[in-house]
């Protein structure tokens, strides 16, 4: 497989995305963040002294999913459509983040997807770290991507 960002000499490039077709693209992404039981049952309760750490990791996600271009060298900057982010808890010492976009354009917005669930989990992590420094991140991927040329799907 040929690597897009790579000129024929090996040198950086932005892909050129001028002569292909706007289309309706997807992404899913998603992470984890692992803690103390304690600390996920005191998120959840809405009892930490910084405020409401699932509002503010929403905002944070969906706000980093719209400067992805900024952050990620050589990413296009990509008329969104729609940014969700989503939690979801194992009721024991996982907080699982979902992101889910859509735009109708030349190139696909994974990497936004990537970006909002990375940074919504960053944001947890700031908010919980006063009572649990232990958190890890975890398992940041792509579930699904949708358009362009071809359709993928995580099967794991």
């Amino acid at each position: 497989m040929e690597l897009t960002h790579l000129d024929e000499n090996g040198k950086a490039i932005m892909v050129d995305v001028g002569d292909k077709d706007v289309t309706l693209r997807t992404a899913r992404g998603y992470a984890c963040v692992r803690m103390q039981p304690e600390t996920l049952r005191t998120l959840l309760d809405g009892g930490l002294k910084k405020g409401d750490a699932l509002a503010a990791a929403r905002i944070a996600g969906i706000m980093a999913a719209k400067r992805t271009f900024e952050l990620i060298p050589l990413c296009h900057n990509i008329p969104i459509e729609s940014v969700k982010i989503d939690f979801e808890d194992n009721g024991a010492d996982r907080l699982y983040i979902y992101s889910s976009l859509r735009c109708s354009y030349k190139t696909g917005v994974e990497m936004e997807a990537l970006t909002a669930v990375s940074v919504a989990a960053l944001t947890v992590y700031d908010m919980c770290k006063a009572i649990d420094r232990g958190m890890t991140v975890e398992e940041i991927r792509l579930l699904e991507k949708t358009g362009g040329k071809s359709d993928y799907r995580y099967e794991g």
